[in-house]
């Protein structure tokens, strides 16, 4: 959520700001200034008519006569008015709410103007591709000979964009898991499994509602939401919380099972185990102090490199376009690995600096003696598993079929699953 006094202060900043994503969030700005100016009006009109209620409540019973009669008279004047003006109060306010909850992040002045991912800056491309000497495999075709990927009996049960991890690839899930653990909680973060039901306003506290609530599953009986990251139970970690600048930066890496229904995107990414509406994500979070986010934001990309290289997967990181940004995020970096099987970069990770929009909603503050202010937040992809999986098999596939584990993981996986080979092999 935006700062509404800052708003009011400098609007001319905040139009300039929200352009870059929109035009058309201009008229929402303007339409806030506006019902947020008639608000003050009104609740200052409410506030003098509720004094001279009180006031005239108190000084009838030491009144008589006339004077009685007049302040009666004044009472029911006022509560009269009241009884027109409070309801449109509460009209506006919420309007005002409402309004002010649509408003997305204005980008930083780093972030490229553009609509589309083919608006992404390229920022720089680490590691050679491969040359195979063959004509390679996708993930799916790997998979299914190997018997570790089930895409056809995971339909029966569940419909399209599911999956059945088996055998090696489970074992080389946890092996990712473990990975991505160790370097993290060398590096500070404290692991977490969090809760991947929350409540209605984690999902707003985090900017996910209302912008993207046609992704997430509800369970309508109990009003509540399976979560698309684990970035919104960590988030809400330090709700309501008010946090003690010495013990910042606090940096958490969560591990969860994550939902998304894929709405919009029918006819995408349809083969394999891309896009699906099950998957199993490792999760960077940080809360730090607002001078320090931006040095945060780079750390966690550098933590998102140094896993990639580990697993020796060619990559490239992209700034995000206003276009492609959430609504919380004020940049994003995406790192992008290369897939042989569909012969182009795709989206493995991604890192965003929330600045204190998601803190604000949550009411997550940092205490100093000054006053306190809102903390800032900032996430970030440890792993998706699904997709790093498919850039492991693709990228580290032999001409047999077999696919040879990196180094990195042979630590976390029994000696005969360092080589994957097909089955029968």
């Amino acid at each position: 959520m935006l700062d509404l006094k800052a708003i009011r202060e400098d609007p001319d900043r905040f139009r300039s700001a929200l352009s870059r994503r929109s035009p058309a969030l201009i008229q929402d700005l303007d339409r806030l200034l506006e019902v947020d100016r008639a608000r003050r009006e009104l609740a200052t009109r409410v506030e003098d008519l509720r004094a001279r209620q009180n006031r005239g409540s108190k000084a009838i019973g030491g009144a008589s006569g006339e004077e009685r009669d007049r302040l009666i008279a004044e009472v029911r004047t006022a509560s009269t008015e009241l009884a027109e003006l409070e309801p449109r109060l509460a009209e506006l306010e919420e309007e005002a709410g409402t309004l002010l909850a649509s408003l997305p992040n204005p980008p930083h002045d780093s972030v490229p103007e553009g609509q589309t991912d083919e608006d992404n800056a390229l920022l720089r491309e680490v590691g050679a591709l491969p040359d195979f000497g063959f004509d390679p495999r996708d993930h799916v075709d790997l998979g299914t000979s190997m018997g570790i990927i089930d895409l056809e009996r995971a339909a029966r049960v569940s419909g399209a964009r599911f999956t059945y991890l088996l055998g090696a690839a489970v074992m080389l899930q946890w092996a990712l898991v473990r990975y991505c653990l160790d370097r993290l909680t060398a590096k500070g973060f404290v692991p977490v499994i969090p809760p991947v039901l929350v409540r209605e306003e984690a999902m707003h506290g985090t900017g996910f509602f209302p912008t993207d609530e046609a992704q997430i599953y509800a369970t309508r009986d109990d009003d509540l939401y399976l979560v698309g990251t684990a970035e919104v139970p960590l988030a809400g970690l330090h709700q309501t919380e008010l946090l003690d600048p010495a013990t910042l930066p606090r940096r958490y890496v969560g591990y969860s099972t994550c939902f998304r229904r894929e709405a919009g995107a029918y006819g995408k990414d349809t083969r394999g185990i891309f896009r699906v509406h099950q998957f199993d994500k490792v999760e960077m979070f940080s809360f730090v102090e607002p001078e320090a986010s931006w040095e945060e934001h780079e750390f966690l990309l550098s933590c998102e490199e140094d896993l990639i290289r580990g697993l020796e997967i060619p990559y490239r990181v992209m700034n995000v376009c206003t276009g492609e940004l959430g609504a919380s995020a004020a940049k994003k970096y995406d790192v992008e690995a290369w897939l042989p099987g569909q012969g182009r970069y795709r989206e493995l990770t991604s890192c965003s600096n929330t600045t204190d929009y998601q803190a604000r909603r949550l009411e997550c503050r940092v205490r100093y003696e000054g006053g306190n202010r809102p903390a800032h937040t900032l996430n970030g992809t440890a792993a998706a598993v699904g997709r790093t999986l498919i850039a492991l098999l693709e990228n580290h596939q032999r001409e047999d079929g077999s696919v040879a584990v990196p180094t990195a993981l042979h630590p976390y996986l029994p000696p005969e699953h360092h080589v994957l080979s097909p089955e029968g092999a």
